[in-house]
């Protein structure tokens, strides 16, 4: 598969971690990190309804769908952003955490992955996970 709807949300993802990692950087140090999120919590609920009655989906029979994940979500993106924004503040640099953050999490997924999900891992991946390693020991 390839084009738009394949490579398009790799841009997306791509282009709003750069975004996303610069912002926590520039958020003040002595503004209130809850109030941050607060407000960056509110332009997302804004944007997210107004996406969701654009679609023009369902609403009684979408809120059924509904379950514990979007909840347990919620928590964890606030831990990641929160987290972020204390992180940089203690003087991590950009060009760094976000690398061994990354590596961490991708190698801790990739045990989950196999162990939860049964997923296999090729010889080529496992060669990989290696190079992970070996960066992750460089870099620090």
């Amino acid at each position: 598969m390839t084009g738009l709807t394949y490579w398009g949300p790799f841009v997306l993802v791509v282009v709003s971690n750069v975004l996303y990692h610069n912002i926590a950087k520039w958020t003040p140090i002595t503004l209130s990190p809850m109030l941050g999120l607060s407000i960056t919590y509110l332009i997302s609920f804004l944007l997210c309804i107004a996406a969701y009655v654009y679609t023009g989906s369902p609403f009684r029979q979408d809120i059924q769908e509904l379950n514990w994940a979007s909840v347990v979500w919620g928590i964890v993106l606030v831990g990641i952003e929160f987290g972020y924004i204390l992180l940089y503040r203690a003087g991590w640099e950009i060009s760094i955490a976000p690398i061994l953050i990354n590596i961490t999490c991708a190698i801790i997924l990739i045990a989950i992955g196999i162990f939860v999900y049964n997923e296999s891992l090729s010889m080529k991946q496992g060669i990989g996970i290696l190079c992970c390693f070996a960066g992750l020991y460089l870099i620090r």
